[in-house]
């Protein structure tokens, strides 16, 4: 009855009202009884488990079969050995307790351990017990597949997981490294779900690093601790680089380096502030929860007041702005509400706890953060920067079939990446797109711009610029 309600069969479902487990002495016996079974009785179809070739995570080991009985009523058997089932009643305890009679621990016992010692690696990672026991959950109720690494080694995951849960199951490292996998020898995005008898060859980068975006389609406990507690130290140490770069920038506007700066008075600063470290102070200044220039003050001892005005004098005479690349990580980020591009004038302001937001100087929301006297960045794009960035563009179209496609190959041509398409006004025949492309700088979208004027279907094209004075990022 409690498995009828809790597995939610009815009773011709439950093949276990009949069950029976035969204990051997070695493995070899317990597939000479499982062959003996068989021959007397029918098996089910598609109810077998081999539990001793493949063990579970915990180390569960044993051969579970459905077999016709000899009035038509399913019967379960159970074989395993003396040490399976010692390991089976008693649980991971078990490894204290029990020996194999070499005295050499058991296949089981060593998977026993290897689970241990992730759910040990899922507590390192995790930022608080809740974290943790939210990933146990995950990491205890799961339904599981199998897949192989190119070696042979099988590896055991919860179905639905992807090629990031099992570069993390190989290794640490290797999840932290991935950027693709070749799956039966085909190249496949990291996102791909796996399934029973595939073999995964994980692809690794030694610049790469976890993504966030990861955390949107992980399945395993390990995994998403694992990035989780990456993205935190990284995040950190961006912080503290930052900070220090602010730092010293400020200095250089004085004329000075942060080596003038005596000890002592550093020292003396941290206690002021009740913080323990340097890096304390810069990952604060890093995160925007600090103003360099008001640090630079108090290092200089310099009288400050609840509204003390920044001097400009300094950063006149030698313009010393902060150089955005586009790849600065967590701590630098580009504003969602004006999304600027390489090209375009730029505005740095602070975001207590989250770092450094650039908008577009032409942004509405600079107007708004200036009034309310928010303190501002001098900033600037790298000569050479990396990466492609996010821009919308709103396209006033003929509602003709095969519009989008004429559209989606312009863009192609000109070598842009589509990322998001929304319809916002249609009517029988005209139709308003917003379109989310991700561009080089300036001039690419000019192109890709140019390229669409042509098209007939095109009546009108603009960039959108800073929508809303409340979409701040």
């Amino acid at each position: 009855y409690e498995k009828m309600r809790l597995k939610r069969l009815p009773f011709d479902e439950v093949f276990d009202v009949y069950a029976f487990r035969i204990i051997t002495s070695s493995v070899d016996e317990c597939y000479r009884a499982l062959g003996v079974a068989h021959n007397l009785f029918k098996p089910v179809p598609g109810r077998f488990k081999d539990y001793i070739a493949v063990p579970k995570a915990n180390g569960y080991q044993s051969l579970h079969t459905v077999l016709v009985g000899p009035r038509g009523q399913p019967l379960e058997m159970q074989i395993r050995t003396k040490a399976m089932h010692h390991l089976a009643e008693c649980g991971i305890a078990a490894h204290w307790l029990y020996k194999s009679e070499s005295g050499q621990v058991s296949n089981s016992q060593t998977r026993a351990n290897e689970w241990l010692r992730d759910l040990v690696e899922i507590q390192k990672h995790a930022g608080d017990s809740m974290e943790f026991l939210d990933n146990l959950k995950v990491e205890l109720f799961q339904h599981e597949v199998y897949v192989l690494t190119p070696k042979g080694k099988i590896i055991k995951l919860p179905r639905g997981s992807t090629i990031v849960d099992f570069a993390y199951a190989v290794h640490t490292d290797v999840g932290n490294a991935c950027v693709s996998a070749r799956v039966d020898r085909v190249l496949s995005p990291l996102q791909t779900q796996l399934v029973n008898g595939q073999t995964v060859e994980v692809i690794t980068a030694p610049w790469a690093r976890p993504n966030p975006v990861w955390l949107n389609f992980v399945v395993t406990a390990k995994a998403r601790s694992a990035i989780r507690g990456y993205l935190r130290n990284f995040k950190k140490q961006e912080a503290i680089n930052l900070g220090l770069k602010l730092l010293e920038k400020e200095l250089a506007a004085r004329g000075m380096r942060l080596d003038d700066i005596p000890d002592a008075r550093i020292k003396e600063l941290l206690k002021t502030l009740d913080l323990p470290t340097p890096e304390s102070l810069h990952e604060d200044i890093g995160l925007g929860n600090r103003l360099p220039f008001l640090m630079v003050r108090l290092l200089m001892q310099e009288e400050i007041g609840p509204h003390t005005p920044r001097q400009e004098g300094g950063d006149k005479a030698v313009r010393n702005p902060l150089i955005i690349k586009g790849s600065e990580g967590m701590v630098v980020s580009l504003a969602k509400c004006c999304r600027p591009i390489p090209g375009d004038e730029i505005a740095g302001f602070f975001n207590p706890g989250k770092g450094i937001v650039v908008h577009s100087s032409e942004c509405k929301n600079v107007i708004d953060l200036r009034k309310k006297q928010f303190t501002g960045l001098d900033v600037e794009w790298d000569r050479q920067v990396s990466g492609d960035f996010p821009v919308e563009i709103r396209l006033e179209l003929l509602n003709k079939l095969g519009t989008l496609a004429k559209v989606a190959s312009a863009i192609s041509k000109m070598k842009a990446n589509i990322e998001n398409v929304q319809i916002t006004n249609q009517d029988s025949e005209l139709s308003t797109d917003v379109i989310t492309l991700r561009v080089k700088d300036r001039l690419h979208l000019a192109n890709v711009m140019r390229e669409l004027r042509k098209l007939s279907v095109v009546l009108n094209i603009s960039r959108v610029k800073s929508e809303t004075k409340n979409k701040r990022t």
